[in-house]
């Protein structure tokens, strides 16, 4: 018998801490105490005491999901996600080259291609052209996560997926689609607001994954990937702990 494998885990979610900023202009995470441990050790037997603490926040902090219900109202919510879209998921990194804003189709085409000559032997599909990425979580690894916390994050030049580089991803059939950026789509004046990328993926029933981080540490190919949130019933976004498994 030969040795086995170890797996490697990589951490892929920012950390949410009390009054951090994840997006400008929404509001930051307040993070209590309801209860102390001090004031525990009143209801307790002797030297038993516990914490129970608070969070007030909005769903969209620190590394967070979109589920279709985010922009669509007839879209899956947060509880209406299966698993099989969220957890376990072959997938594929595309590395966007240094000073690329637009990820579009003509950038994609060939990570599509390269994940169709590899293939995935944990998933045991032999996945062939036309299906490369059927099923797979796709990566996007800008880089921009460097400038997660800074000003410079949010500004209106960071990379994002363009209209038919969606469109290519959703005929293609992904599970879900990530992005280290501030916003999957273009945020800049010149956009007039348009979310192409949020709306053609959503509508497809593709969730999104923002503000990711460590892609650079993942490979092109050969690893799981998961970012499962809770289970909130009528709520489109929430934080998750993204991560991966590398044989």
């Amino acid at each position: 018998m030969g040795t086995p494998t170890k797996k490697r885990f990589v951490e892929l979610s920012h950390v949410v801490r009390d009054g951090m900023v994840t997006y400008p202009g929404l509001p930051a995470p307040a993070i209590t105490e309801w209860l102390s441990r001090e004031a525990s050790a009143e209801r307790y037997a002797a030297g038993t005491t516990f914490r129970i603490n608070q969070i007030t926040m909005i769903g969209n902090t620190g590394t967070y999901l979109d589920a279709p219900s985010h922009r669509w109202s007839d879209g899956a919510d947060l509880a209406g996600l299966p698993l099989e879209k969220l957890a376990d998921l072959p997938g594929v990194v595309v590395r966007v080259p240094p000073s690329t804003r637009a990820v579009d189709a003509a950038l994609l085409r060939p990570h599509l291609a390269g994940a169709a000559v590899v293939g995935d032997t944990a998933a045991g599909d032999g996945t062939a052209a036309g299906g490369a990425v059927a099923g797979r979580a796709v990566l996007l690894d800008t880089g921009w996560s460097a400038h997660f916390g800074t000003e410079r994050y949010a500004d209106p030049d960071h990379p994002y997926l363009t209209a038919d580089g969606a469109e290519l991803l959703a005929s293609a059939g992904v599970a879900l689609v990530g992005i280290d950026s501030i916003n999957i789509d273009d945020t800049a004046p010149s956009a007039n607001g348009a979310r192409p990328a949020h709306s053609i993926l959503l509508a497809a029933g593709i969730p999104i994954v923002e503000h990711l981080r460590g892609l650079g540490e993942l490979p092109a190919y050969g690893f799981r990937f998961s970012a499962v949130p809770p289970m909130f019933a009528g709520l489109d976004t929430a934080p998750v702990h993204a991560y991966a498994i590398v044989d």
